[in-house]
């Protein structure tokens, strides 16, 4: 049990964020803080972690429901799209409204946000499905006409949000003014219940079979088409919830927001190893796949490195992930193999 989990990608990931997180600590150097008077180190200190958690809350979260529909053998590129409508529709609802109690601006602003998200994956999952087209294909259009229709009924106008969504997003919950831990709460919240979807329920297990192999699974009587139109779902209300945070915590919603989160929310999972043939891939490691991420922009901006290489960076991480993850993949196949030759 204990080398089977150490052998997991999440174990893996875990001792690769803490090693460079090691590194960051004895490299950083550290100030003394104007206000205790006490030395600080300049990585390992709370309002930096807490920040970067804050970072990679968006695109972990949605990282989760993009990685259900990666293990069921589609792909969704248009979660930046979706969260970028969703906190438009939500900020043109709130505005339209008016002045509300805080429990009813926030209660209408969560729910118009999922019912939006629900909306655009509902369509994503019905157009894979119906057209049997490639979701590569399906989502890259809808990609650009979630976007375009975000652009249009907002004028292109960044809109305010209400206070009451800004004060739930940075509640300090007793940590101090400076700290909000509500987005890292929400990001652990929806990876683990990803994970338990995935590990501890029949229909997480479906997921995985058709994934897997889709055809065997249809002969099996599993109904592959709902599973399919399941995970795009799932995939369009992490990135519902993802915009409820984003535009509370930041305040205001525009058409532009998500611009390229899709490449992030992707690079997270395949970080995390999921795989892209589908069958594999975890909602836990999605999330420290986020996290290591947005580490190794910290590192760049710690240690004062060009920021023009954190796009180099980010995308040899990428590559050397998959390939790792094949290699690892082809090397337990000839183990296997050599098993069933020799007995």
């Amino acid at each position: 049990m204990h080398r089977s989990l150490l052998r997991s990608p999440s174990a893996g990931l875990v001792i690769v964020l803490l090693a460079l997180g090691s590194i960051l600590t004895l490299v950083a150097g550290s100030h003394v803080d104007p206000v205790s008077g006490a030395t600080v180190n300049n990585f390992l200190n709370a309002h930096t972690l807490i920040q970067m958690a804050t970072d990679a809350s968006t695109f972990a979260i949605m990282g989760v429901g993009a990685t259900l529909v990666i293990i069921s053998g589609g792909i969704d590129l248009s979660v930046g799209a979706v969260y970028a409508l969703a906190g438009v529709v939500m900020a043109m609802v709130l505005r339209g409204l008016g002045p509300m109690d805080a429990v009813s601006t926030v209660s209408i602003g969560l729910a118009t946000c999922l019912m939006v998200a629900f909306f655009c994956g509902l369509a994503n999952g019905v157009m894979v499905v119906g057209l049997g087209v490639h979701p590569f294909i399906i989502t890259l259009g809808t990609m650009w006409i979630l976007r375009g229709v975000a652009f249009v009924i907002s004028h292109a106008e960044s809109i305010l949000v209400p206070a009451a969504l800004t004060n739930v997003a940075k509640a300090s919950l007793g940590l101090g003014g400076s700290l909000s831990p509500v987005p890292l709460l929400a990001m652990l919240a929806v990876a683990g219940l990803g994970t338990l979807y995935l590990t501890r329920t029949v229909m997480g297990r479906h997921v995985f079979a058709v994934g897997g192999n889709a055809e065997a699974s249809r002969f099996s009587g599993l109904r592959v088409n709902r599973i399919r139109l399941g995970v795009f779902l799932w995939s369009g209300l992490t990135a519902g919830v993802a915009a409820f945070i984003g535009a509370g915590f930041y305040g205001s919603a525009t058409s532009s927001d998500g611009t390229g989160y899709e490449l992030y929310v992707i690079a997270s999972a395949v970080v995390g190893g999921a795989s892209l043939t589908g069958g594999k891939g975890s909602a836990l490691s999605a999330m420290l796949g986020a996290l290591l991420i947005v580490l190794i922009r910290q590192a760049i901006r710690t240690l004062h490195l060009d920021q023009n290489y954190e796009w180099i960076i980010i995308g040899t991480a990428m590559i050397f992930a998959v390939v790792l993850d094949q290699s690892g993949s082809k090397l337990l196949a000839k183990r296997l193999m050599n098993r069933t030759v020799s007995s």
